[in-house]
């Protein structure tokens, strides 16, 4: 897979703007020095509870009661220990992810692992759009098609928070964290699930989630939702934006730090995820409604089902919240692709014009020619999508991380090497099985 002889470093430097811009404590204190490196973590983590995991968890929630809980928490696993790779990566090299694909893979291999990484962007802000577009819609009563169109207006946002520093980029997004994870935990407590068939589902696999085809697709389609193969490219890129020292010693601490960082916002989305599975299946699963798949569904009725008025309100906001956080790593994440494998520097609202108009335009004909509805199908099957790309981020990350004369010291061990092969066999296997079982 490498070359022998490397090509030269194009960028010095991911997201140059941003390198090294967040100054930290020196203080004796860990803690002090912990919350320097919280941040990046938590932009990560939005892309496990965006728009494309409320449609997938609550068409498995709805359809088969908690059973699926175990897929997600098998999700987050593989997330905690792949996330943990990417951002020992760009610790370890000074590099991102695409940055070495680039410049340590052939021509062929390269522009391979850069289209894919492309097309799950594409597909990560088609679920945006539509999580986004939905939300507009039950809050506001704006049409399908309007608030597909207003959806690519939040790249001002963007461009006004990056110009006044990229902590305030992380505050507005651990702020729109704290708002979904509140609004769910209301959302949870109020639909009083079983908590025995909760924490049983949480740990223990069922034996139909291989051999139920329509089990698989959700799951799968849970798995491509929740371990998202744009965001080991952005992980490995935005750890650097701490002015950690770059010693063998001040990359340790810095490993250390960010992988607390990465494990605590992880932890985070594993509530949001499981809370919106375990929601619709207390809700519509346990009251018959197993056929509720789309958003809007969900919608009409947790107010009427839960006996209390404002639940869908609060759903809606939530999903908003989502939506627009999602906008904004992915943002970020087409510019550390594009900067890393092509070189090629835009500036932040043309790549984002460029996305979004990719994500727009084939929503708008759907919903144009098919109806609303369709909307819902096209937003689970991007999951899918997403999933069936995994391996084209999973495998270069685990090959380069198992390469000493690359990372040094930080070299995944054996046991990591293992875990590391192993995660990227089992996606790649999901991912095969479902292709099978759909011809």
């Amino acid at each position: 897979m490498e070359r022998q002889e490397s090509k030269p470093h194009w960028n010095a430097a991911s997201l140059p703007e941003v390198h090294g811009s967040v100054g930290l404590t020196t203080s004796r204190l860990w803690w002090r020095r912990l919350l320097g490196f919280l941040g990046p973590g938590f932009l990560i983590s939005v892309g496990y509870m965006d728009p494309g995991n409320w449609a997938t968890d609550i068409a498995g929630g709805s359809k088969y009661g908690y059973t699926l809980l175990f897929a997600i928490m098998l999700s987050n696993l593989l997330a905690i220990l792949l996330q943990s790779l990417a951002l020992k990566l760009g610790v370890a090299t000074g590099r991102d992810l695409a940055q070495l694909c680039r410049e340590r893979t052939s021509l062929r291999v390269s522009v391979l692992l850069w289209l894919m990484a492309e097309l799950a962007i594409v597909a990560c802000d088609l679920a945006e759009v539509i999580g986004s577009a939905i939300a507009l819609k039950l809050l506001f009563g704006l049409p399908l098609i309007a608030g597909v169109l207003i959806t690519g207006l939040d790249v001002m946002l963007i461009l006004l928070l990056e110009n006044k520093g990229f902590r305030y980029l992380e505050a507005l997004v651990i702020t729109l964290i704290g708002t979904i994870t509140v609004l769910f935990g209301i959302q949870m407590w109020l639909s009083r699930p079983e908590l025995a068939m909760v924490a049983l589902n949480l740990f223990v696999p069922h034996a139909k989630l291989v051999t139920d085809a329509g089990m698989l697709f959700i799951a799968v389609g849970i798995l491509g939702a929740t371990v998202m193969p744009h965001n080991l490219y952005l992980h490995s890129s935005i750890v650097q934006s701490r002015r950690y020292e770059r010693s063998a010693a001040g990359k340790r601490e810095a490993v250390k730090l960010a992988n607390i960082d990465s494990a605590l916002a992880l932890m985070l989305a594993l509530f949001v995820n499981a809370s919106i599975l375990i929601v619709a299946a207390a809700v519509f699963n346990r009251t018959g409604h197993t056929e509720v798949a789309a958003i809007e569904d969900a919608y009409k009725l947790l107010s009427p089902l839960l006996g209390v008025a404002g639940a869908s309100t609060l759903f809606a906001v939530a999903l908003l919240a989502s939506g627009q956080n999602s906008s904004i790593t992915g943002t970020l994440a087409g510019q550390v692709v594009m900067e890393g494998f092509v070189s090629l520097r835009v500036a932040p609202w043309v790549r984002r014009l460029i996305t979004r108009s990719i994500a727009i335009l084939p929503t708008v004909v759907v919903v144009w020619v098919m109806g609303d509805a369709a909307t819902e199908k096209l937003l689970l099957l991007s999951q899918v999508i997403l999933s069936m790309q995994l391996s084209f981020a999973v495998v270069p990350l685990v090959y380069f991380t198992g390469k000493r004369e690359l990372m040094g010291e930080f070299v995944n061990g054996r046991p990591l090497r293992w875990l590391g092969w192993s995660a990227a066999v089992v996606i790649a296997a999901l991912n095969a099985w479902l292709l099978m079982m759909s011809i």
